[in-house]
């Protein structure tokens, strides 16, 4: 292996970061200027054994992880003994059990995507206990004026989060059962896996960022929450120890990578990618495009208490700081750009963008892309239906495909605009900065649009692989290979600065888009409760 490769000597060392994401798996290798010296990438395998149903196949997942980080490392020119850390970011609320003796699984990974649990998620969110539940504590609430009681008032279970899908688990996995019984199971999302796997069984851990995400944390508190577990009768013993996000879990085993590389990272996808943007500071926003869209804000040193279904998350705790942040989300975002591919409506994406410009506008056609149900936060409440179906309304015969890919391509920037609007209107934290990544903030027509609706300048990112970045900046932190965050913040590489055009977005009287978010708006109701299952 040459060691001058991409000017390269044998004394220099790099940062690895790997991202388990839902579609793929890659490992880049940084510099001391985060720049990308080496990558390899993996596509991710999606298990769909019944209707509803997404998972993954750990070993599969596990050997996949071993090839990209083996891979990067040669594509690099460097040899593993140059790797002074390894962060890693995963993809939130995926999770398995294992049994302690003898590290099998006792079940696939459950994606987040899963909608096994969604009819116990509205038998729960309709039940008696769970009226009662939000009695006591706007009593509580009262009483004592502590906001986690408030937050713990407005609770609703979804099928995103890890609580009701773990229970379905519990209750209808009987090797599962058994081993909870005997004392001999544990739980563990990809983080916790994945360093179970690389430590060779000798740690089981995560960190606040990815706990925090499984909707049986207790922000608050900093804790696992005991009173949802007890509620959902899922066994506390089972669950990983949290630990900051900046921490050393532990070494790899020389017997995976031929010698041991620190472990300093783990961090869950959406607050790496934050991290990754150098979104520090109170205000600061990032939007991430990929699978699903996520929009987050930096709520500062407090949990935000949200009444219209925003969800407060730990960002990241290094030291003594804890950072939180305040997120709203979307799905399917990149499942339509992929679906509308693969029926032909273009060949290749890059075409969307001259496609959405090539008319004025949709011909009065909107797109619901409700492809794993509706998640959409919208006016004063979250707009959640597992039965909503994908649709195209308005279609007419002068329709043609350039109108149908418009149509796609705004839903996508019009869910920004409900997301940022929750946004303000909840936290009425002024907004310092907003930052966009992920695959598809490289379209130019979302990406102004966007910046049209929100009536913001939007920067966009040199390098998308953000949740990556931000692993690899909070390992190198922790092993001094960077010193601050201040020092990250001069990394930091713009491609592209969006600026509002005038006149375009909704802001204005005059908005040319005021009327089709409104029918937009129009469809996502009547594309409700179309099915009799999820």
């Amino acid at each position: 292996m040459g060691t001058q490769r991409n000017g390269f000597t044998r004394r220099e060392s790099c940062v690895l970061a790997v991202d388990v994401g839902t579609t793929s798996v890659r490992c880049h290798v940084y510099d001391q200027r985060a720049n990308i010296r080496g990558s390899c990438t993996k596509k991710v395998s999606l298990l769909y054994p019944e209707p509803g149903r997404v998972e993954m196949d750990p070993e599969e997942l596990w050997q996949g992880f071993v090839t990209v980080v083996k891979g990067a490392v040669q594509d690099s020119g460097l040899q593993m003994c140059q790797m002074t850390a390894l962060g890693i970011s995963t993809q939130r609320a995926t999770f398995t059990t294992w049994d302690r003796q003898t590290g099998k699984t006792f079940h696939n990974f459950i994606s987040w995507q899963d909608l096994r649990a969604a009819e116990m998620v509205r038998s729960w969110n309709s039940s008696c206990t769970m009226k009662a539940v939000h009695g006591v504590m706007k009593m509580l609430h009262v009483l004592t004026r502590q906001k986690r009681f408030l937050a713990a008032s407005l609770v609703v279970f979804t099928p995103q989060h890890v609580s009701l899908r773990l229970a379905w688990a519990l209750r209808n996995i009987p090797q599962l059962k058994q081993a909870v019984d005997e004392g001999t199971c544990l739980f563990g999302t990809i983080d916790t896996w994945l360093l179970y796997k690389l430590t060779k069984g000798s740690v089981h851990a995560t960190d606040y960022s990815n706990a925090s995400s499984t909707g049986i944390f207790d922000s608050y508190q900093m804790c696992w929450s005991g009173f949802l577990c007890s509620l959902l009768s899922l066994p506390l013993s089972i669950l990983p120890r949290v630990h900051n996000t900046s921490h050393n879990f532990g070494s790899s085993d020389p017997s995976i990578f031929g010698v041991p590389i620190p472990i300093t990272s783990l961090m869950a996808d959406q607050q790496a990618a934050m991290f990754g943007e150098c979104c520090f500071d109170t205000g600061d926003v990032k939007i991430t495009m990929g699978t699903g869209t996520f929009m987050d804000i930096n709520t500062g040193n407090k949990p935000h208490t949200s009444v219209a279904g925003l969800y407060p998350l730990v960002g990241w705790k290094i030291g003594s700081e804890v950072v939180y942040l305040a997120e709203g989300n979307a799905a399917g975002t990149g499942t339509a750009i992929k679906w509308a591919q693969e029926i032909e409506l273009f060949s290749d994406v890059k075409e969307t963008d001259s496609m959405a410009n090539s008319v004025k506008d949709s011909d009065g056609v909107c797109f619901v892309p409700s492809f794993s149900g509706l998640q959409c936060r919208q006016l004063f409440a979250p707009l959640n239906d597992p039965k909503a179906c994908a649709a195209f309304m308005g279609l007419k015969p002068s329709t043609t495909k350039s109108h149908l890919v418009r149509a796609i391509l705004e839903s996508i920037a019009f869910r920004n605009k409900q997301l940022f609007d929750v946004m303000l209107r909840e936290t009425r934290i002024p907004i310092m900065k907003i930052r966009a990544d992920g695959g598809v903030c490289t379209n130019d027509f979302i990406m102004q649009l966007t910046t049209d609706l929100l009536g913001r300048k939007i920067s966009r990112p040199a390098h998308f692989d953000m949740s990556c970045l931000g692993a690899a900046f909070v390992a190198g932190l922790a092993v001094g290979y960077w010193k601050s965050k201040e020092e990250l913040k001069k990394l930091q590489m713009t491609d592209r600065l969006f600026v509002p055009q005038s006149g375009k977005g909704d802001g204005c009287k005059d908005g040319v888009y005021k009327p089709v978010l409104q029918s937009w708006e129009e469809a996502l109701q009547r594309s409700m409760h179309w099915y009799s299952q999820p």
